[in-house]
């Protein structure tokens, strides 16, 4: 039975191997559901729920809709036990991968290392196993895709890259929710796609935080400004009544 940790990392390689310039992100909140994976390739983000041998369907119904609403394009990666009826859980534009395991019939010795000599002293009588993954329908377009949802996957300073790179308005006062729309609203949605996966594969996350931290400093002393100016004026205004 194949669980989610040994599907992984082997699943990251494939997906390499088969896509070419990837970057893989785990674990991301979309909606009430968490992303397993979100993979980055140009021009798309693409959601992958891992259903292993050991999971059920019980919360696949509304991570459906969550993915629906986040990513561009949507895979679900299932064990073999799953691989014969998974397709009746998800919508038709999903793609299927499935994932088997076999023995590859090569004795290991004690150290995990193949005995190229057979059977001798202290060599173990277990099989090395390996990880074949099978692409039982391809990925389609996610006509329920919504890009001001997508958009929500860069952070403060990326949004802002995006403005000066195109001469857009700052309003650095402005919520991320007002910067979002703005850009969606004035940019063609293949630019942004392109800008999001771009911002994605260059995304430093020490760089990232350390540029969030300064933003969220410099807008809490912008308000502690404004809250002693009210404050001033405040007292003027008692002072003169």
């Amino acid at each position: 039975m194949l669980l989610d940790k040994d599907i992984r990392e082997p699943l990251f390689d494939f997906l390499e191997e088969r896509y070419g310039k990837v970057r893989i992100l785990e674990e991301k909140t979309v909606g009430n559901s968490r992303a397993d994976v979100v993979m980055v390739i140009p021009d798309k983000i693409v959601g992958i729920e891992i259903k292993s041998d050991a999971d059920t369907y019980t919360r696949l119904e509304s991570q459906v809709a969550d993915y629906d609403l986040y990513f561009d394009q949507n895979i679900v990666v299932v064990g073999s036990t799953h691989a014969g009826h998974v397709a009746e859980h998800v919508p038709d534009y999903w793609g299927i991968i499935s994932v088997e395991e076999y023995d590859t019939g090569i004795k290991s010795d004690t150290d995990g290392k193949p005995d190229a000599e057979g059977l001798e002293d202290g060599v173990s009588d277990k099989l090395t196993h390996k990880i074949d993954f099978y692409v039982v329908r391809e990925m389609q377009p996610n006509p329920r895709a919504d890009l001001l949802r997508t958009i929500r996957i860069l952070w403060r300073p990326e949004l802002a890259h995006i403005q000066e790179t195109y001469s857009l308005p700052m309003y650095k006062g402005k919520s991320k929710d007002f910067v979002r729309t703005l850009i969606v609203d004035r940019l063609p949605a293949e630019i942004v796609h392109h800008e999001i996966s771009e911002i994605l594969f260059e995304r430093d996350y020490a760089a990232m935080i350390e540029q969030i931290q300064e933003f969220r400093k410099a807008q809490a002393a912008k308000r502690g400004k404004t809250v002693r100016r009210k404050k001033k004026r405040y007292r003027r205004k008692k002072r003169d009544a």
